[in-house]
This record gives C-alpha cells, sequence and structure tokens, in this order.
C-alpha cells in the first residue's frame, strides 16, 4: 500500500517546497501559488535567510532568475557538529 503525499498546508510550507525542488522556483511561479506580490516574496526569501537557510539565486537565459534552497537550518547544524 503506498501512502499518498499530502501537501503543504501553510503558504510557507508551500515556498519552501517549491525551492527545495532541483531547478528551485522563480519569483513569478511564488507569487502566482501564494498570491502574495513579489515584494512579499522576497521578504519572505529574506526571513529564510536570517533563520539560517542559504539560497542560491540562479539566472539563466530563457526561464529568467530562480531561487533554490541548497542548505537547511538543520543541514547547517549537522555540518558544525561534524
Amino acid at each position: 500500500m503506498t501512502l499518498a503525499k499530502s501537501k503543504p498546508r501553510t503558504k510557507s510550507a508551500t515556498v519552501i517546497a517549491l525551492l527545495k525542488r532541483a531547478k528551485g522556483a522563480r519569483l513569478d511561479e511564488i507569487c502566482k501559488t501564494t498570491k502574495w506580490q513579489p515584494h512579499s516574496v522576497r521578504a519572505f526569501l529574506t526571513g529564510l535567510r536570517t533563520k539560517g537557510f542559504i539560497l542560491a539565486r540562479e539566472q539563466s537565459c530563457d526561464d529568467g532568475t530562480a531561487y533554490r534552497i541548497t542548505q537547511t537550518p538543520a543541514q547547517k547544524a549537522e555540518l558544525a557538529a561534524s
């Protein structure tokens, strides 16, 4: 029996899930998903950085700029403990 993957319940969890994907997420994609304004998304990304997330900003010719989580606070702590 396979368990169905449940969707994140909060907008924050939704954005973090988008940012954890291999290709990351574009600003307009996050805006569309959350119904937030671009300045709100950028403020949320700043808040993630403050909480210890490491974000990569990747620019491509065709898709524009994408943001991706490269390290979470838990991974950061794990590396520090090693």
